[in-house]
């Protein structure tokens, strides 16, 4: 009879520690999933924006604008090819050709395109269009 009771005082015990097993499994994947979350937030999504806005630079320079590179030299755009970049500086105007890599600043602001600029307002006057 003892064994009896022993047995199922086992069988009552294996069922308890299997409803806590799978509700320990669910306590630890919260905190996972929460950490997943603050590591995206805080290190992949603050990346990919600087890596936009990196190439957006990249695509977008000009020739006259004021380059810095990686490397800390600063100079004027001479010429924009596919990969490359043709740089002036210093006093005696000496020409560096620099991968678009290798950029890491322009320091000219250039003005918004019109597609974002805001909307030019008319003013309509005896039958003559003002544009301000």
């Amino acid at each position: 009879m003892n064994n009896f009771l022993i047995t199922m005082s086992g069988a009552a015990a294996t069922d308890a520690d299997a409803a806590m097993g799978g509700m320990s499994i669910f306590t630890m994947i919260i905190p996972l999933a929460v950490m997943v979350l603050i590591f995206w937030l805080f290190i992949i999504r603050p990346e990919k924006k600087r890596t936009k806005e990196m190439q957006n630079m990249l695509d977008n320079l000009e020739v006259a604008d004021e380059i810095v590179t990686t490397g800390g030299i600063v100079g004027l755009v001479v010429s924009v090819s596919k990969d490359t970049v043709l740089i002036e500086t210093g006093s005696d105007r000496t020409k560096i050709r620099v991968l678009k890599s290798a950029i890491a600043k322009c320091n000219t602001e250039h003005e918004a395109p019109a597609e974002e600029a805001a909307p030019v307002k008319s003013k309509k006057s005896n039958g003559k269009t003002e544009i301000k």
